[in-house]
């Protein structure tokens, strides 16, 4: 055996290492901060949310399993950041808090209903109010240029590219204005125009569609209402000016409002517009069986019924396209792929001339539009049967296709969320109780190094060593962690670190006094250590195989600090096994070689090397008498 190797080796894992915690991607700011590991929330703070349950479309309040299933889905998707010690947990029978560590964290989106549609584009027209005005436009029913729409088309690995409309919207996560709209203290659907706010301790009172419709008819007038109502098209107030005047009411609707009305009133009346679509509550158009009406780049489209939904896609990643830009793709299931094809199929062919003018792209093809909760994100121009996967392209960076991924993935919550506040936490007794168990670890440590070496002497300073480089391996490993997947140590984590001291302490003991036996019976140091160390190895591997497998199934089974306290036990239980094979070993070999290694009183081997001895001097002794 060459111990000069192994070694090596072992140093060659420390050069890597610690030139990832000095010089990695993540590592910021002076020699000393970035030797920072990243800390939990019970020991640095964090950031808090509170979403808030609203009620559904029919006026309902949210029900206890339809809670819990929406805490889960935002259980794993705030996960998806990283084993950051994340805490979601429910309050009240309406309320989810999320807590995660490190300040200022951005967790708007992780309550986004993530309701993933494919729509035809049956109609388009303007959005933006232009048309609502009674003087002439010859922009009020605009076909989207050519050049701006976006095609999907059958390339290699039959993938559907949707490239982003001009100044549109794009893969974007939802707009300033949408999240300021969902941020809004509207606790339900009820209509602006019904009887005066009452005070906020007080309990919406539930409404049906067809009552919250009976209301924005009283608020609008009877005249405008039947008005809209007969409209068949999209109203040409250029050609009977006397629509501008009747029509002008629905202009003051809230968004609130504007999602109960028909889907033929929110299409064909000009001043409803993409401002008030935009800043829908939050799945304003779920109902996959019913038309529905949303905007890009200012263009209101009338959708189809959703042919294709999220729960079609198998599989959601972020990755990077041909030209370097940001791209969420899509793996059907095997029906969904049936779907898909179906509809790209319809798409191309404008089966029963589905798609008028408006809504056709430059080559005459319907367009199908990605549409997530209440936007648009593209609407690619379908120029083929797709029988493959698909690509959902924008206006994307790293993290906005993580998100859409991350939602898509772990699929659409079952209850819609209105984010309540949001506001940073500071640690309370983490700073006393880090120092405590930092103490203790040390105190851990230092009373195990002094039993070493009271008891096994030279072999006292192996335990030091190997301990010291444990600690070295285990802290990088947790700043690099710490930057790479999120890794966040808690109290829960440096605990389970605290109990790896006692699993590496085993491993000496296990291995001296196999090496103490060999001696006893009746071999040399020399010889003794190769030997012990293989009876001790299989010992040493199935004891720390065993903790490493009590780790997992932890890890697995658990949630919140237990995960982070069994993903340190397993991560300073692997790095054990390095060092055990690559500096313990040689460096007993090295030992074994040397005149104190031979000596009772330096090696700590005093007990076993007298009695080999004076067995030998028994073995001597009926010789002597016979001759």
């Amino acid at each position: 055996m060459r111990p000069g190797r192994q070694l090596a080796v072992l140093g060659l894992i420390f050069v890597v290492l610690y030139l990832l915690v000095f010089f990695s991607g993540g590592a910021k700011g002076g020699w000393q901060d970035r030797l920072e590991p990243r800390l939990g929330l019970d020991l640095i703070g964090g950031t808090r949310l509170t979403l808030e349950a609203t009620n559904t479309v029919d006026g309902k309040p949210p029900t206890a399993a339809n809670l819990e299933e929406a805490r889960q889905i935002i259980e794993n998707r705030v996960n998806a950041y990283g084993v950051a010690e994340a805490e979601v947990v429910t309050e009240g029978n309406r309320n989810i808090v999320i807590s995660l560590p490190g300040q200022n964290r951005d967790l708007t989106n992780v309550g986004e209903a993530a309701e993933l549609r494919f729509r035809k584009v049956l109609k388009a027209t303007d959005g933006s109010g232009a048309a609502a005005q009674p003087a002439p436009s010859a922009s009020a029913t605009p076909k989207p240029s050519g050049s701006a729409s976006p095609k999907a088309t059958a390339g290699a690995g039959a993938k559907a590219s949707a490239t982003p409309s001009a100044g549109g919207q794009g893969g974007m996560a939802p707009t300033p204005s949408a999240s300021a709209s969902a941020a809004a203290p509207t606790a339900s659907a009820t209509p602006s125009a019904a009887a005066p706010s009452p005070s906020a301790s007080a309990e919406p009172v539930p409404q049906s569609i067809e009552q919250q419709r009976k209301a924005i008819e009283q608020k609008v007038g009877a005249a405008a209402w039947a008005a809209a109502s007969g409209l068949q098209a999209p109203a040409d107030l250029a050609t009977d000016p006397s629509l501008a005047d009747k029509l002008k009411p629905f202009g003051t609707l809230s968004p609130q409002e504007v999602a109960v009305l028909p889907v033929g009133i929110q299409f064909n009346v000009p001043t409803i517009t993409c401002a008030q679509l935009d800043k829908r509550p939050a799945a304003s158009i779920k109902n996959e069986n019913e038309q529905a009406v949303a905007c890009e780049a200012g263009a209101k489209y009338l959708l189809d019924k959703a042919k294709v939904l999220g729960t079609d896609v198998d599989d959601a990643n972020a990755v990077l396209d041909q030209t370097s830009s940001w791209v969420v793709s899509l793996n059907f299931t095997g029906k969904g792929q049936e779907k898909w094809t179906a509809l790209t199929r319809e798409a191309f062919n404008n089966e029963g001339q589905a798609c008028d003018q408006t809504a056709l792209g430059q080559d005459g093809k319907c367009r199908v539009a990605v549409v997530l909760d209440n936007e648009i994100v593209s609407s690619p121009e379908i120029q083929g049967v797709l029988t493959g996967d698909s690509q959902i392209t924008g206006s994307f960076d790293n993290k906005t296709a993580n998100t859409l991924a991350s939602q898509l993935r772990y699929g659409a919550l079952p209850v819609t969320f209105e984010p309540q506040e949001q506001q940073n936490v500071t640690a309370t007794l983490g700073d006393s109780h880090l120092k405590a168990g930092l103490l203790a670890a040390g105190i851990g440590m230092l009373l195990v190094i002094i039993y070493s070496f009271f008891y096994y002497r030279l072999l006292g300073s192996v335990i030091f060593l190997s301990l010291v480089l444990s600690a070295l391996l285990v802290f990088g490993a947790l700043v690099v962690l710490g930057r790479s997947i999120g890794f966040t140590l808690t109290l829960a984590g440096i605990a389970g670190m605290i109990v790896s001291l006692g699993v590496a302490a085993d491993s000496f003991v296990i291995y001296f006094e196999r090496l103490k036996d060999e001696i006893r019976e009746g071999r040399s140091p020399r010889s003794a250590v190769p030997r012990a160390w293989v009876r001790a190895r299989r010992t040493i591997i199935s004891a720390n195989a065993i903790t490493l497998m009590s780790a997992v199934v932890l890890y697995i089974v658990s949630v919140g600090a237990v995960k982070g306290f069994a993903f340190a036990l397993g991560l300073a239980t692997v790095l054990d096994l390095v060092v055990v094979f690559l500096f313990r070993h040689p460096i007993m070999t090295m030992f074994a070689r040397t005149r104190a290694f031979l000596s009772p009183r330096v090696s700590g081997l005093g007990r076993a090397l007298p009695a080999r001895s004076a067995e030998q001097a028994t073995a001597r002794n009926p010789r002597v008498k016979e001759a």
